[in-house]
């Protein structure tokens, strides 16, 4: 749920997906980054908000940050080690055929964690840059016993860029990120032409890009923006081209009291072809 804060995030459209990724992010303008002018430059997938942590955020990140906390390495992620048990046999290797789940800021992780549980069939990798929101979910991680999942805390652009391989996600999921709704912070959302470019092209033929908003115009950006992408397919059947919110994605408190005041939510679910 959040990275970019858990409002909302960034777009407008595109072409060519492993073209456009490839060019933007595996060969920058390093002219262009020196001036200040490649989009690396401009964009982050957060904000970076202060937050103090918990005792019990501290010590879950003490004690469970070694096993369930991965640090971004800019090299492509060992899925299978990652999520290989400690009590697990090094022989096993079944992590390999698990869907593969990448989400991009989970908040507090509330969500997550529900998710997780819910799928205990597939493996999930969660990017969070807020400390507290990394400690909580690592505390429900231990509470609930929830093996399946692994977190990141780092920039998201730059762990989709450098760690996870071309076609090699099952599914994405990208809740409320920050809507940045002033009209001159819109250039910072997360949704936009060359992030959707570079993160379809890691979704594997057949993987699904799950986004949720609770802002009707950042609704309507992520909407054209993923519509403009060629090698993604919408799949919703509702007014407007939006999807039925999946089963799988809990209701939060925030969300149930958005709805009760009358306030939409708004779920994307487009497959790549």
């Amino acid at each position: 749920m959040s990275e970019n804060k858990k409002n909302d995030s960034e777009g407008k459209s595109i072409s060519d997906s492993s073209l456009t990724a490839n060019r933007l992010y595996t060969k920058p303008d390093l002219e262009k980054i020196a001036a200040g002018e490649h989009y690396l430059n401009r964009i982050k997938s957060f904000v970076l908000r202060t937050g103090r942590l918990t005792p019990g955020q501290a010590k879950a990140i003490e004690t469970l940050g070694p096993q369930f906390l991965l640090p971004y390495t800019g090299q492509a992620i060992d899925w299978g080690k990652a999520f290989q048990s400690t009590d697990t046999p090094k022989s096993i290797t079944s992590t390999n055929t698990r869907p593969k789940i990448l989400e991009i800021g989970f908040g507090m992780g509330e969500t997550t964690a529900k998710i997780a549980q819910a799928r205990s069939e597939d493996d999930f990798l969660a990017i969070e840059v807020h400390e507290p929101g990394v400690g909580a979910l690592l505390k429900v991680i231990g509470e609930q016993s929830i093996t399946n999942l692994r977190l990141i805390r780092h920039d998201a652009v730059e762990v989709v860029q450098n760690m996870i391989p071309e076609n090699y996600l099952d599914g994405v999921h990208v809740y409320f990120p920050d809507p940045w709704h002033k009209k001159r912070h819109n250039k910072r959302r997360l949704i936009q032409p060359e992030f959707a470019a570079l993160l379809a092209s890691r979704i594997k033929p057949g993987g699904y890009w799950h986004l949720a908003t609770d802002w009707q115009e950042y609704a309507e950006q992520m909407m054209e923006v993923l519509s403009a992408e060629p090698s993604l397919q919408n799949t919703g059947s509702l007014e407007g081209a939006y999807s039925e919110r999946p089963s799988y994605r809990p209701i939060t408190k925030f969300e149930n009291r958005g709805i009760r005041l009358g306030h939409g939510v708004w779920d994307l679910v487009f497959k790549k072809k």
